[in-house]
């Protein structure tokens, strides 16, 4: 090579088929196998075949990973009908989040709290907005129900992803707890406890679709008190 020509450092060269994108898709591959736990940059950089430090080429450190991998999560969400008025439509946004949560190992760890409004957010979020403005929600309050509704799908989630207690944690089945803890509540002392002896079913009801139907239809009744009676 001759003297004055000029040669890259190693350190400074971008792999070219590195992206953004493949970086998301990758940290999509450790999180399935790994979990959020063991989702680090070094097994990212090992999933797409560099070092760790190329990496920092196009993020500047894992919470900037973890905003394109909320964005890549979401990326598959689906948007449901638009038809059956605005009760159906939200209503659809919800069980069509919780399954994308369930489908996507740790994703509602990943997504509870993080506002990273990447392509794929940008999108789903400006059609929800424009549903229920729509259907008559002032400005304030769509802004305020997109808010509520991912809230509550992401908590709902990650109780249901949650152990009950330390007995699950150690291997026991999640009907199995359930079901010792409504025998202890049957076994309370009826004079002391009479709402839980009473309700010990109710209380531990292992139907999860039942309790989220539940309680996705009373958000949607408190909804519908913003809106005009013509509205509702």
């Amino acid at each position: 090579m001759p003297e004055n020509a000029s040669a890259t450092p190693a350190h400074h060269t971008t792999p070219p088929a590195l992206t953004r994108e493949s970086l998301a898709q990758a940290a999509l591959r450790v999180l399935e196998r790994d979990g959020l736990a063991g989702l680090s940059m070094r097994k990212v950089a090992a999933e797409v075949g560099v070092k760790a430090a190329s990496l920092y080429w196009h993020v500047r450190n894992k919470e900037e990973l973890l905003d394109l991998l909320n964005d890549a999560i979401i990326a598959s969400a689906e948007p449901p009908p638009r038809e059956g008025g605005w009760r159906v439509q939200m209503r659809g946004y919800c069980w069509n989040y919780r399954r994308l949560l369930h489908e996507n190992r740790d994703a509602a760890k990943v997504m509870a709290g993080r506002l990273a409004p990447g392509p794929h957010m940008l999108g789903l979020l400006d059609d929800q907005l424009d549903r229920l403005r729509e259907a008559g929600f002032s400005d304030a309050h769509a802004a305020l129900t997109t808010y509520l509704l991912s809230s509550f799908v992401q908590g709902f989630v990650l109780q249901e992803q949650s152990p009950l207690s330390a007995a699950e944690a150690e291997g026991a089945s999640r009907l199995e707890v359930v079901t010792e803890v409504r025998e202890r509540f049957r076994a309370l002392p009826v004079e002391d406890f009479p709402n839980l002896v009473a309700l010990a079913a109710d209380l531990t009801e292992p139907n999860h679709d039942v309790r989220f139907e539940f309680c996705v239809e009373r958000i949607l009744d408190g909804l519908a008190a913003l809106l005009p009676p013509d509205h509702r």
